[in-house]
């Protein structure tokens, strides 16, 4: 199902959008108990249905990217993050296999007591409802959403970029053929068309269960101040590698080198490198001359800056900032930089501690790692770091939901209420407390004569 067309007339345009989102908006949320109903077997076979029809059509959707790599903001392809290749297709089918391997999310019981005899108490796994996916650039996340939630039981209205829109148009009418092909409600997925949607949806709290944004920064500000809806999500990524003095030295050039230039323009990528006072000076230099070979723009501390400066890594000063392979000195807003570029800060640090004390200031609280020999450095590490994700002797670019093993993700949160870091079906389905009883009455349970509760464990099957 797609929005509507609107009239030209700004005030009247404004109420028709805002109608027509709200319209669409209680559609999914009349399919969603229908798709939430569905079984194991035909949310995974509409799954596969999807992934067969996207195999099928990737001459056309690569055909629609090609087009969309025509308009005005088409240098962003260069980047990667709009194109969509046949790599990225395959990767998108294999998400959606792994989806259906996986065992069903709802239904799930993980609480079961027995109350008083014939009186029990459950827990039971349900979806959350519709979710409001709104998200920029990369239109092989459509699919991937698409897919989760199938398989949680989840109407979704999907809002991608306007410079892919006929990639999110062809993806999307994959996703509807299978919904038609399988017999569930076509309702239960839309597709919004212009940025006047995304306001309208941000005021549809009676239908929309849930917001996530995927996008800049300022997009999920936006999105965060704007609405009642919760929403899951992250504003920034900024995440930190650091290196202590008994770190293996290749094992940290090639966790940092792979953390900054693997995929720059990500979310998970390090924007700042932390090296140790006591890591020998020599080591120190392999780590930044190897970023610096890579292309790496490197903003240094005043202590580095000196260091590396004497050791013979071009410099320029920082009035003379531009795209490129140079030294210059960091300023204090570089510690809270997310660059999403070949771009990063480093500075020197007092140990451990001071390392954490610099993460948990500076950082978004995503994904932050040290790279060390000592495990008890490691533990203290791991302990005080407050990020959803703390990784060691390992690249920051693991946090993936797909790397993880849960098929694909809707987003990142670095809420420290769950869900956190990268978001799979676990993250799109809630629970309800299912009651059976047998006439049973609470005023039974207290005052004269009161019966008293058994509270006792359930056998969970």
């Amino acid at each position: 199902m797609t929005a509507t067309e609107l009239p030209k007339d700004a005030t009247s345009q404004e109420n028709q959008v805002e109608n027509s989102v709200m319209e669409l908006a209680r559609l999914a949320s009349l399919a969603a108990p229908a798709l939430a109903s569905t079984s194991l077997e035909k949310r995974n076979q509409t799954i596969l249905k999807f992934a067969e029809i996207l195999d099928s059509r990737r001459a056309e959707i690569l055909e629609a990217n090609a087009k969309d790599a025509l308009n005005k903001d088409a240098v962003e392809f260069k980047s990667g993050r709009m194109a969509i290749d046949n790599s990225k297709i395959d990767t998108v089918i294999a998400g959606c296999k792994a989806l259906v391997a996986m065992k069903d999310p709802l239904g799930a019981i993980d609480f079961a007591k027995e109350l008083d005899k014939d009186l029990r108490l459950y827990r039971v796994t349900c979806p959350i409802g519709v979710i409001g996916i709104i998200f920029e650039a990369r239109p092989d996340v459509l699919p991937q959403i698409a897919a989760l939630a199938l398989k949680s039981g989840n109407a979704i209205l999907l809002k991608g970029g306007q410079e892919v829109e006929q990639t999110n148009k062809l993806l999307f009418s994959c996703l509807q053929e299978a919904l038609r092909l399988e017999g569930l409600p076509e309702s239960s997925a839309t597709l919004l068309a212009s940025r006047s949607d995304v306001a309208a949806l941000l005021k549809a709290d009676r239908y929309v269960d849930l917001i996530i944004p995927r996008g800049s920064n300022s997009l999920v500000s936006y999105i965060q101040s704007n609405t009642k809806i919760p929403v899951l999500g992250h504003a920034e990524g900024i995440c930190h590698v650091y290196v202590h003095h008994s770190a293996n030295i290749e094992q940290a050039i090639k966790v940092a080198v792979d953390a900054k230039c693997d995929y720059p323009e990500a979310c998970n990528t390090m924007e700042t490198l932390l090296l140790d006072k006591d890591l020998a000076a020599e080591n120190q230099l392999a780590i930044l001359t190897e970023l610096h070979k890579a292309g790496v723009e490197l903003r240094l501390d005043s202590a580095l800056m000196t260091f590396c400066t004497t050791s013979g890594l071009k410099s320029k000063p920082a009035t003379d900032r531009q795209t490129g392979s140079i030294v210059t000195a960091a300023d204090e807003v570089d510690w809270s930089r997310e660059y999403g570029s070949l771009c990063l800060s480093a500075k020197v640090v007092a140990g451990v501690d001071e390392a954490i004390l610099h993460i948990n200031q500076y950082g978004s609280g995503h994904t932050d790692a040290i790279i060390c020999q000592d495990n008890s450095t490691w533990l203290k590490f791991f302990n005080g770091v407050k990020s959803a994700g703390v990784y060691h002797n390992a690249s920051t670019r693991f946090a993936d939901g797909f790397r993880y093993g849960f098929g694909a993700e809707v987003g990142i949160s670095t809420s420290k209420l769950p869900p956190r870091g990268p978001v799979g079906l676990e993250g799109l389905v809630t629970y309800k407390y299912k009651l059976e009883g047998a006439g049973h009455r609470a005023s039974d349970y207290h005052g004269a004569g009161a019966k008293s509760f058994l509270h006792t464990d359930i056998e969970k099957k």
